[in-house]
């Protein structure tokens, strides 16, 4: 059987008592750190503290030749993911072709930064929309590209009036910061002639999950200069504001209360 296991938001011991027993029988390990990882633990840490030692998987490995997922066919497999296991599509479309090779599959569910970011924040998680991924700037032909999507996005959520969630992109051991996200973003929004975003409320959030987990809410362009400390970062956008939300966000990411007090609803 192929175990697909969430290790949580930051360390090792994020991982769940039932996760941490099929780690422990398995026959064979395996994760991979490239979707998201754990920045409270080091690959030595995770196998010290399960007692196992870890194979780690590339992007090819898990995306275009998964020939390792032919070892669940005679024995348990672990396949370790950072936060909850299915969060990503990734790993959906590895449990499908698991599942057409006869391969059997579980799910063993844990913590995930989708749920985290309400929690911190206090936006409530059935007011966001779609969310999407803010990725790097590339360069193609000499060429600078930045992608418009999340810009899109955000823009549709807020005109529904719904909050955007938007993850930053990871790039070998290059992670974005809230920073660079939201200079991305409007970048984006000046490129399409518009200046929805630009006076708009944000909120970045930043190791979600460890003792030391940065909250702050403020306007786009006054974050852009904000340090929010090392990885992993997030970013939110938030539509107009329930009374409650606009509360949580003054108390729990220090907003400045005349600026959430245009957004309240």
């Amino acid at each position: 059987m192929l175990f697909f296991i969430g290790l949580g938001l930051y360390d090792q011991k994020d991982i769940s008592v039932k996760g941490l027993e099929a780690v422990k029988s398995a026959g064979k390990v395996y994760a991979e750190f490239y979707t998201s990882r754990l920045m409270g633990a080091s690959d030595q840490d995770l196998e010290k503290f399960y007692g196992r030692k870890i194979q780690l998987l590339s992007r090819n490995d898990v995306e275009v030749e998964p020939s390792w997922i032919e070892d669940a066919r005679d024995k348990d497999v672990a396949f370790l993911i950072g936060g909850d296991p299915m969060a990503s599509t990734t790993h959906l479309d590895l449990r499908l072709r698991a599942m057409d090779l006869g391969i059997k599959t579980k799910v063993i569910h844990s913590s995930s930064i989708i749920t985290a970011v309400s929690g911190l924040t206090g936006l409530q998680n059935y007011r966001f929309g779609r969310s999407t991924t803010i990725p790097f700037d590339y360069v193609i032909r000499g060429k600078r590209i930045v992608p418009e999507t999340p810009y899109i996005v955000t823009s549709e959520n807020l005109q529904r009036n719904l909050h955007t969630l938007l993850f930053l992109d990871i790039h070998d051991r290059e992670y974005m910061t809230v920073n660079k996200g939201v200079e991305l973003l409007l970048e984006m929004e000046k490129n399409a002639g518009c200046e929805v975003l630009k006076n708009s409320l944000g909120v970045g959030i930043a190791r979600a999950g460890s003792d030391d987990a940065t909250v702050k809410a403020d306007r786009l362009e006054d974050l852009l200069d904000y340090d929010f400390g090392g990885p992993l970062h997030i970013l939110a956008i938030p539509a107009k504001l329930h009374f409650m939300e606009a509360k949580a966000l003054v108390a729990l990411a220090k907003a400045p209360e005349e600026i959430v007090r245009e957004w309240e609803q």
